[in-house]
């Protein structure tokens, strides 16, 4: 079905995308009238989760458009947008969390720690905020981000720790997944929606994009963890850890899960066999489940209703998105996408890009370098954005994680990012 193209349709889509961006930036302080208002505290909860306001505001916009057109074109609307990678986040999240994968990342970590010529809790810390995310050019980027939250929460996102160090450290982590899933052709978001079109495989990528994506991790996780350094190792500090490779985990579970995890990533444009897999996976937690956690199925839900959300409301911002990104010339292109990036997912900007006729190799390069690292400005900005919200979000003061503090945490390595992206 054609997407909707009437006038009212179109500007009502734009405001409630406007609206859907400030209600994520003041979510962190909806959640605090949970405390003044207790008599409504579930409705304030709710509205303050940050992963169910494209959600919210999407199912707004389908009622909107069943108003202004008719509730068939609006179902129309709706399910011919392409949800595979929500379901995909959705999917990769809980496998990768599971327990035998984390206790196995968490084991090779702290081994990789122990005989690092640092203290082990800084290279720890440093592993989790650059070896992981540039794992995630192997493993996609939502599994790189889930695993690494997993890891740094204990020892980074705690009671005890600054906050404001805490922010430092959640802009370094976001910033160095969206750069880091660029050494391949398939674990970024962003370059999956042109790769295909523009004929960019995983050599081109790590040749153009990797190693100066790989630069930019090194320096920005290394200036986190000194800043860090103080407050790292402190005791209880890797309590979290230390219980989750204390308990024996048989190799043979280990090695279903990854094999679970591997499959999920190798079919990710084919959500029917994605979820088979997962639905054996299911299963296989069910029959071994002495040596399971419980798995993060709340917190995949929400992050995929908040990306199935974002699909839907971005699918009818085409038209004024498109015309912003050709007028601009390579440079500020560049620049150009690293801002739009801040307000609208990353994956969307560059698949628009796709859609121009005769850009430049120049052009192309720009957007897809400006997209990226811009990707940690926001939670909206990049797709396993919301997964590290939904994981680390309650180390932070009253649970919620501030559009502003994350802002200000990934501006610095944001722009030494974007620096070793355009100037190497």
């Amino acid at each position: 079905m054609p997407q909707p193209t009437s006038t009212p349709v179109l500007v009502l889509a734009a405001v409630l995308f406007a609206v859907a961006l400030v209600h994520t930036f003041a979510a962190s302080r909806i959640e605090r009238l949970s405390h003044r208002y207790p008599r409504h505290a579930g409705l304030f909860h709710l509205l303050g989760e940050v992963e169910v306001v494209f959600g919210l505001w999407a199912i707004v916009l389908v009622a909107g458009l069943a108003l202004l057109a008719s509730p068939a074109e609006a179902l129309a609307y709706a399910e011919s947008r392409q949800y595979t990678e929500p379901l995909f986040v959705f999917v990769v999240m809980v496998v990768a969390a599971s327990r035998p994968i984390v206790h196995a990342v968490l084991q090779a970590t702290q081994w990789l720690a122990r005989r690092a010529p640092v203290p082990t809790p800084l290279a720890a810390a440093w592993l989790g905020l650059a070896a992981v995310p540039l794992f995630g050019s192997f493993i996609t980027e939502p599994a790189a981000m889930t695993i690494a939250a997993l890891m740094l929460a204990p020892q980074v996102f705690r009671p005890g720790m600054p906050e404001r160090l805490k922010y430092v450290a959640l802009g370094v982590l976001f910033v160095n997944v969206s750069i880091g899933g660029t050494l391949t052709s398939f674990a970024a978001p962003p370059v999956l929606m042109v790769a295909a079109t523009w004929d960019w495989d995983t050599a081109f990528m790590a040749a153009n994009f990797g190693w100066k994506a790989a630069i930019a991790v090194v320096v920005n996780a290394t200036l986190a963890v000194w800043l860090l350094r103080g407050h790292l190792g402190r005791e209880g500090s890797t309590a979290g850890a230390d219980t989750a490779t204390r308990t024996a985990m048989p190799l043979g579970v280990v090695a279903v899960h990854a094999a679970c995890l591997a499959a999920v990533v190798l079919l990710a444009h084919h959500p029917v066999a994605f979820l088979g897999v997962f639905l054996l996976f299911l299963g296989y937690t069910q029959a071994y489940a002495r040596h399971q956690s419980p798995l993060i199925v709340r917190e995949a839900l929400l992050v995929a209703f908040f990306l199935a959300g974002l699909v839907v409301l971005g699918g009818l911002q085409q038209w004024w998105l498109q015309p912003l990104v050709s007028a601009m010339g390579p440079t500020t292109l560049f620049f150009g996408a690293t801002a739009l990036t801040a307000i609208t997912d990353n994956a969307a900007l560059t698949y628009l890009g796709s859609l121009i006729r005769g850009i430049s190799d120049e052009a192309k390069y720009s957007l897809v370098a400006g997209a990226v690292t811009g990707g940690g400005l926001t939670v909206i900005a990049n797709a396993p954005n919301p997964a590290g919200v939904a994981l680390l979000k309650q180390g932070f003061a009253d649970g919620a994680i501030g559009a502003g503090g994350l802002f200000v945490g990934a501006l610095l390595p944001t722009l030494l990012a974007g620096a070793a992206l355009l100037l190497l």
